[in-house]
């Protein structure tokens, strides 16, 4: 049993369409029942937790494609995130059912510390996984819980390697909050199917033995119905009247893949807490219907700062994202027939650098600053530099 309170606060000191600050904020509780330390016989675990969010979100009032608050989205109130029942059968073979996001099972961060590595950042780009997945595909991400199942298979009998499959619901309504207790396959449009291949070699999340190294690759088949990439034009300033009279058909089977990879580069030696971890992952989507087929992210995370101070961190990551250069060329083709007040779509890149102070292993105070080169992927607005602070409190 546990909880945290976590927020996000951010404000543009310049660039974007004005200037503006954020604050958003999420409670969690979650209760692990364990059958084996309960009755003594191998029935598995049950999982629940859910989740309360408030506040607001810049990333629509700079614009920017991927939010500057990896807490704020998925709706800002109460969510049932997961309740499910997970059993290890053996050493070969894991099986989770129920109530789940995809988010904590394919194209996840690894553990580092006790923690996620990507959420040592902000920017809902880095945090969380890599963000275009869910922009592109039915992909259930968190605070939301999406019936499903998945079965991991260890072929070596421990976590060297990895082959993983999963099922889960798409419910393009799940955000409503009418739907955020919604069980059962209500609402569905069709069934999200991905697959992993992962790889791990060195020690376990600790301050002891080789130092780990991840590689995941994977991919997924999502049997939706949905409207062309042409259907985002609007996203991008193409005013209604225009984007209405361009043909975008449906389109049944999205589909996808990733690879990412991360290590713990180096261990102190006269004082193992402190070591230092990168990562980085590339992420592309079916060029028919992706709005951003293509997404790349980069960090670097240093953990014992200073002498005395062996759980703070200094962290240093990036995104880029690639809008489908499909909407690129057709909004070329409307400035060379005289609308010049069009802005082409291109890439949208952040930079974000925080240092995570941790007075105790339960409080995190982590200020930064995030700065996006073309904002909303278009040159309409200037680049942005963003301040920012987390805060979270562990109990």
């Amino acid at each position: 049993m546990g909880g945290r309170y976590f927020e996000d606060t951010s404000a543009n000191a310049t660039g974007g369409r004005a200037r503006a600050g954020r604050y958003a904020d999420e409670f969690a509780f979650n209760v692990d029942i364990d059958f084996k330390k309960m009755t003594g016989l191998s029935l598995g675990m049950i999982h629940f937790m859910m989740t309360d969010r408030r506040g607001a979100g810049l990333g629509n009032a700079l614009p920017v494609v991927n939010s500057p608050q990896e807490i704020y989205g998925a709706g800002e109130y109460s969510h049932l995130t997961q309740l499910s029942w997970e059993m290890v059968w053996n050493k070969y073979v894991d099986t989770e059912v129920g109530e789940i996001n995809t988010e904590n099972d394919f194209e996840q961060s690894s553990t580092y510390w006790g923690g996620n590595l990507y959420c040592q950042f902000q920017n809902n780009g880095l945090c969380g996984m890599p963000q275009s997945i869910a922009m592109n595909s039915g992909y259930g991400f968190y605070p939301s819980a999406h019936p499903g199942a998945w079965v991991k298979f260890y072929p070596a009998g421990n976590d060297h390697y990895l082959i993983q499959f999963g099922a889960y619901s798409v419910d393009p309504r799940i955000t409503e909050r009418r739907r955020a207790w919604n069980l059962g396959l209500g609402g569905a449009t069709g069934m999200f199917l991905p697959f992993q291949l992962g790889w791990h070699q060195g020690g376990k999340d600790d301050y002891s033995g080789p130092l780990q190294t991840n590689v995941k690759i994977g991919g997924y088949w999502d049997t939706t119905e949905v409207h062309d990439v042409y259907s985002q034009l609007k996203s991008y300033g193409v005013p209604a009247q225009l984007a209405q009279n361009v043909q975008s058909p449906k389109v049944r089977g999205r589909f996808g893949g990733w690879f990412q990879f991360d290590r713990m580069l180096e261990r102190d030696e006269n004082d193992p807490r402190r070591s230092t971890a990168f990562f980085g992952s590339f992420t592309w989507g079916d060029p028919r219907t992706a709005v951003a087929p293509y997404l790349m992210t980069l960090g670097l995370v240093r953990k014992g700062t200073f002498p005395g101070r062996p759980d703070d961190t200094i962290s240093l990551g990036g995104k880029i994202i690639w809008i489908n250069p499909k909407l690129s060329h057709w909004v070329r083709g409307m400035q060379n027939s005289g609308y010049k007040d069009l802005y082409r779509p291109g890439t949208e890149s952040a930079l974000e650098l925080n240092y995570g102070y941790r007075p105790a292993r339960w409080l995190l105070i982590r200020p930064g600053f995030q700065y996006y080169w073309r904002p909303g992927a278009t040159s309409r607005y200037k680049d942005v530099l963003l301040f920012d602070m987390e805060a979270g409190i562990t109990f």
